[in-house]
């Protein structure tokens, strides 16, 4: 099976406070850091569209800095 590296934002503080994110052969997996076992699977489309959500600011309100 073909696994790319976990790979977590730069804008992350702490090597436990971030959502790492890979690519799976087709598949996108996100995994908190802190809890490496619980691992989400996603499409890249799936995934494209949450990212152009996420930079569009539609989440906004669910950080604590926001």
């Amino acid at each position: 099976m073909n696994r790319s590296e976990w790979r977590k934002s730069s804008f992350s503080e702490a090597a436990s406070n971030c959502v790492e994110v890979r690519a799976v052969n087709e598949v996108i997996e996100l995994r908190e850091s802190d809890d490496g076992d619980v691992i989400v699977r996603t499409t890249p489309a799936k995934f494209a569209a949450f990212l152009r959500g996420a930079k569009a600011g539609e989440f906004d309100h669910f950080t604590a800095d926001a």
